[in-house]
């Protein structure tokens, strides 16, 4: 009897595997086919010399309540010490455009351009799976 109850069990913890398995591949293939297109931005921001950790700081001020926004990263760049980059993870192109309307971006805009050298956008993307 125990060892019916062991096949059993492992045969439900089989399947639940299997089924878990299935959904995340379903997601998976429904991102890649477009069924929800999340946009995500990727740039190059040159500060004024020293300017950096002032225009990181109001980016992380500025930027931290963003509707539709699954990720707002900025990073250092290891070789120039007035560069940062920013990769944005939005669930919509609209989102992303809209967020460019909200006080507190506006604000960070205002505080952000004196510090800022030049900026380019390097690409624009269709990320698959969202990270938290």
């Amino acid at each position: 009897m125990a060892t019916k109850i062991l096949k059993y069990l492992d045969r439900r913890a089989f399947v639940a595997g299997a089924v878990a398995l299935l959904s995340l591949a379903g997601f998976a293939c429904a991102s890649k086919t477009g069924a929800h297109k999340m946009f995500g931005l990727i740039a190059k921001i040159t500060c004024v010399e020293g300017g950096r950790e002032d225009l990181i700081n109001i980016l992380l001020e500025g930027t931290s309540d963003m509707p539709g926004n699954v990720s707002y990263n900025i990073a250092e760049d290891q070789e120039d010490k007035n560069i940062i980059w920013i990769t944005e993870v939005w669930d919509s192109q609209a989102s992303q455009e809209n967020s460019l309307k909200l006080d507190s971006v506006q604000n960070a805009i205002g505080q952000a351009r004196p510090l800022i050298a030049g900026m380019s956008r390097i690409a624009t993307t269709s990320p698959i799976v969202r990270t938290a």
